[in-house]
C-alpha cells in the first residue's frame, strides 16, 4: 500500500503543479480586471481536476486488483494524447503506427499513463536538451507490440536489470516509481514491457490487439 501511495503521489504531483500555475495566471488576470482572459486557465483547472480524480481511481483500482474496463482504443489517439500537457518543445516527437487505424485492447487512461511515464523520462533524462523521441507500433500474432526510444543518455548499466522496481532511479530528484507503475499497468492488461536494446532509453510493450 505505500507504494501505491507513493505512486499515486507520484502522479499526481504534475496534475497539481498544472492547476497550481493556472490559479496564478487566472488571479494575474482577474486583478487586472480582465475576467475573459482568465476563461482558459479556469478550464484548465477543471480538466486537470477531473484528470486528478480519475487518477485516484484508476490507480486505487489497480491497487486492489479489479479487473479493468478494457476496450478497443485507437492507439495513435492515445499517444498523442499521452503527452498533450507537456510543454511546447520538450521533445521533438516522431511516430510510426503501422497501420494508421491500429487498435489495442485497453484501459485508454492507464494505456496514457503508461506512455507519459516514457515520455516524461526521456524528457527529463536529456535536460536542458529536447530528446527525439520515437513511438513505433505493429500488430504481431494477435498481439501489439510498441517500442519508446529516444536519443538520450540512457540507461545507466547498474541499474538497467532493476529499473521497472519501485525507488530504483540514477536521475537526482527522481523517484524511481514511474517505471514500477508502467510496469504495474502493463501487467494488469496482461501484457509485459521491457528494456530493450538500442540508442539512448528503448522500452518494448506487448499488449492484446483489439
Amino acid at each position: 500500500m505505500g507504494e501505491i501511495a507513493a505512486e499515486v503521489a507520484h502522479e499526481l504531483r504534475n496534475v497539481l503543479q498544472v492547476i497550481s500555475a493556472s490559479a496564478y495566471v487566472a488571479r494575474q488576470e482577474a486583478a487586472r480586471g480582465d475576467a475573459a482572459a482568465t476563461v482558459p486557465h479556469v478550464s484548465k483547472i477543471e480538466k486537470n481536476a477531473r484528470l486528478a480524480h480519475s487518477i485516484v481511481d484508476d490507480l486505487m483500482a489497480l491497487a486492489r486488483g479489479e479487473t479493468l474496463h478494457s476496450e478497443p482504443v485507437l492507439l495513435a489517439e492515445v499517444v498523442v494524447s499521452a503527452r498533450a500537457d507537456m510543454p511546447d518543445g520538450a521533445a521533438e516527437w516522431a511516430d510510426a503506427v503501422d497501420p494508421t487505424d491500429l487498435r489495442v485492447r485497453a484501459h485508454p487512461g492507464l494505456l496514457g499513463r503508461l506512455l507519459h511515464v516514457l515520455y516524461d523520462n526521456a524528457v527529463q533524462a536529456s535536460a536542458p536538451r529536447a530528446p527525439r523521441i520515437a513511438t513505433r507500433a505493429r500488430a504481431d500474432s494477435g498481439r501489439v507490440v510498441i517500442e519508446v526510444s529516444d536519443d538520450g543518455p540512457g540507461v545507466p548499466a547498474e541499474i538497467a536489470d532493476r529499473v521497472f522496481e519501485p525507488l530504483v532511479t540514477a536521475r537526482p530528484g527522481g523517484t524511481g516509481l514511474g517505471l514500477a507503475l508502467a510496469r504495474r499497468i502493463a501487467t494488469a492488461h496482461g501484457g509485459s514491457i521491457e528494456l530493450a536494446h538500442g540508442q539512448g532509453a528503448c522500452f518494448r510493450i506487448e499488449l492484446p490487439g483489439a
